[in-house]
């Protein structure tokens, strides 16, 4: 094993969330060192996510992170000179009648912060998705919002990280973690130890292992995902992710096939990444009802594909210093929205290295302490997925 280093952070996990709190943490001049346990960065749920992002939601801290997000995604290239895949293909909410009411509050608020949303009747909805619209009151659009490539993403993240001198080792998994008298932390892979002032917990579903070797316990575990996809040459229009909010079923075209999807209700936690086939008959009985051109599309399964969202019990991430060890951070939990709010997270977190504190934004309902009492639920928070 090689001779321990001394850096200030260590940013353990090289998904997206990780590579943009690297990046942040090395261009605010500390030394950063980032342990990935996989051979490639990306190769957990980041690499096998939706890739979409949005800035409509219901409350102030969700629409901050995503929007924030959003705008640094949407800059990149012009600002870093790489281009990460931000496209506004937009996306399109179908609101029930009975929830459309506090949907158009929401709409007041995501206008207040400047995230650019539209209002449309049912007609003009389905001029830019077709549906069935029994029970839609309305539907909300924000063309800002869409996609990027989470793999050009990630590595752009990772070699800012680099251009700045931190260090980033594949196939480096934290097998051992000890506190040391002095506040800091000694973290041990295969290969080399690590001594830092600061950890960084950019695990993923894996958060909670991590966490466990330090002796913190948090409740972070991984649920299946599918996305499933027609053949190509399925449909000759630009689909924005379109989700039916009543039962959430989402799909969106990527070139000129379909992807589609939907949370499998009663999936057990656990990493697993195989396509959940049986779900696949009750998700298009499902989904069907309001789009019926679905199920007609041939399915090509040789492109289809599963991920996991790394989710808590309420549905928050856990961003911030952990009470019992107020050096080692929490940046985990996103349950599928971590490459949604991942640049604006980064920043957060490397204010609270260097700083000591998060003065950008309010993040008491995802302090990793709440968990320690009841749960924070996300109907308070009035998220809107």
């Amino acid at each position: 094993m090689d001779r321990a280093s001394n850096v200030d952070v260590v940013v353990i996990g090289a998904g997206i969330v990780g590579a943009s709190c690297a990046w942040q943490l090395s261009a605010a001049g500390l030394r950063v060192v980032v342990l990935e346990s996989q051979a490639g960065y990306a190769e957990g749920s980041t690499g096998r996510s939706f890739a979409s992002v949005r800035s409509q939601w219901a409350d102030d801290l969700s629409i901050s992170l995503s929007w924030n997000s959003i705008q640094r995604y949407r800059d990149f290239e012009q600002e870093h000179g790489v281009d990460i895949g931000y496209r506004p293909s937009g996306y399109l909410l179908l609101h029930p009648h009975e929830a459309w009411a506090s949907q158009l509050r929401a709409v007041d608020l995501q206008r207040a912060h400047g995230v650019p949303v539209e209002v449309l009747d049912v007609p003009a909805a389905q001029a830019i998705t077709p549906f069935e619209p029994d029970g839609i009151g309305g539907a909300t659009y924000g063309p800002a919002d869409g996609r990027i490539d989470p793999h050009l993403a990630t590595g752009a993240f990772l070699q800012l990280a680099r251009s700045h001198g931190a260090s980033v080792h594949l196939a480096s998994p934290v097998t051992g973690v000890e506190a040391r008298p002095d506040g800091s932390w000694e973290l041990r892979t295969p290969s080399r130890s690590v001594i830092a002032q600061h950890v960084v917990n950019a695990a993923g579903g894996w958060s909670a292992q991590t966490a466990a070797l330090a002796g913190l316990d948090i409740p972070v575990a991984h649920s299946r995902r599918n996305v499933y996809a027609s053949a190509a040459g399925s449909v000759d229009r630009d689909l924005p992710l379109t989700c039916d909010m009543s039962t959430l079923v989402y799909l969106r075209s990527e070139g000129d096939r379909v992807l589609f999807g939907g949370t499998r209700p009663g999936q057990e936690d656990g990493y697993d990444i195989d396509v959940d086939w049986d779900w696949l008959e009750g998700l298009l009985t499902v989904a069907s009802e309001r789009f019926p051109w679905l199920a007609d599309l041939p399915l090509d399964r040789k492109a289809c594909w599963a991920g996991t969202y790394e989710n808590t019990p309420d549905h928050l991430p856990l961003v911030g210093p952990d009470r019992s060890a107020p050096t080692w951070i929490q940046a985990c939990g996103f349950s599928g929205h971590g490459v949604m709010q991942a640049p604006e997270v980064g920043r957060l977190v490397a204010e609270q290295v260097a700083t000591g504190t998060m003065t950008g934004l309010d993040l008491s309902p995802m302090d990793p302490a709440r968990f320690s009492g009841k749960p924070v639920s996300r109907s308070a928070l009035g998220m809107v997925i």
